[in-house]
């Protein structure tokens, strides 16, 4: 188990909420190869337009704040400060040593600078295949996440809007990323989950990879590279209530420092940066 991981604040001000974010290391497996119904796409994101510019207003909001519920260093900026397409289709998400503002975190004077983004508001999924193609990066202290929390989470909470992680990855473990659940009564470090490594030392933050999960009613999988490494269903929780039958919003961060990956230290290099080629979301007629 990681260590002890409390929630993850809501920074933005139209959510009126606090917002969230361990896993056990499991054997991957192969993707199933029964052929999947037609696909339709409901959401996708390639990330084209002029170098420098921000990200789609019409599909993305973006977060501002520190996190004082994880401990973070980070304080997220608004507009493109740190979070720009680079002309090549791809997102930028870039966490800097830097207080250009004066910004003022939990701790004091902030330390370093980054990005959050949301889809909450302007899309839900119930259902279907979720994903994202990414490089991340990499360094002691260093947090990427690609996850989904409930969209009532503003009427109901967390932990029992739900919570989907279907990537997360800190820095000490470079060649692992892990897929975990919240809800009530397995939020936190009691997250139902399991990790994935890259075979022969491997990391992560050498190439791009594509993070997914295949979300039924009952039912949840995870892979990697289209490399299945787990299924949760009801069963899991020991007698706890499943909360992954209603829509979802999708969220991208890149976190510096908090309980789980702890603070970078002398080896943490700046800026790190969170490169996203692609997010997508289909749902199948099958």
């Amino acid at each position: 188990m990681a260590p002890p991981r409390l929630l993850r604040k809501c920074l933005l001000a139209a959510l009126p909420a606090a917002l969230v974010a361990a896993a056990s290391v499991a054997p991957a497996a192969h993707a199933d190869p029964t052929p999947r119904a037609a696909q339709a796409v409901t959401f996708s994101d390639t990330f084209d337009g002029a170098a420098g510019s921000g990200v789609d207003q019409g599909k993305w909001q973006v977060e501002t704040g520190d996190n004082v519920n994880n401990h973070e260093r980070q304080y997220y900026t608004a507009g493109n400060n740190n979070a720009k397409l680079d002309g090549q289709g791809h997102l930028v998400i870039e966490a800097r040593r830097e207080n250009p503002a004066n910004y003022q975190c939990w701790y004091g004077s902030c330390e370093y600078t980054s990005s959050r983004l949301n889809t909450s508001g302007k899309f839900t999924a119930t259902y279907g295949h979720v994903e994202a193609r990414m490089k991340i990066p990499r360094g002691q202290g260093i947090w990427p996440a690609f996850w989904m929390l409930g969209q009532d989470i503003g009427d109901v909470g967390w932990p029992n809007s739900g919570e989907i992680d279907i990537m997360e990855n800190v820095g000490f473990e470079p060649g692992t990323v892990h897929g975990t659940l919240h809800g009530p009564g397995y939020s936190g470090s009691d997250g139902i989950g399991a990790g994935y490594s890259l075979p022969n030392g491997e990391a992560f933050a050498d190439a791009f990879h594509t993070f997914a999960v295949d979300w039924a009613p009952n039912k949840i999988t995870w892979s990697v590279d289209g490399t299945v490494y787990q299924t949760r269903t009801p069963a899991d929780l020991n007698g706890n209530t499943w909360v992954f039958d209603k829509p979802f919003f999708l969220i991208l961060n890149l976190a510096v420092g908090g309980y789980w990956p702890g603070d970078p230290d002398g080896s943490t290099s700046f800026p790190q940066q969170l490169v996203v080629d692609e997010v997508k979301v289909t749902t199948s007629d099958g």
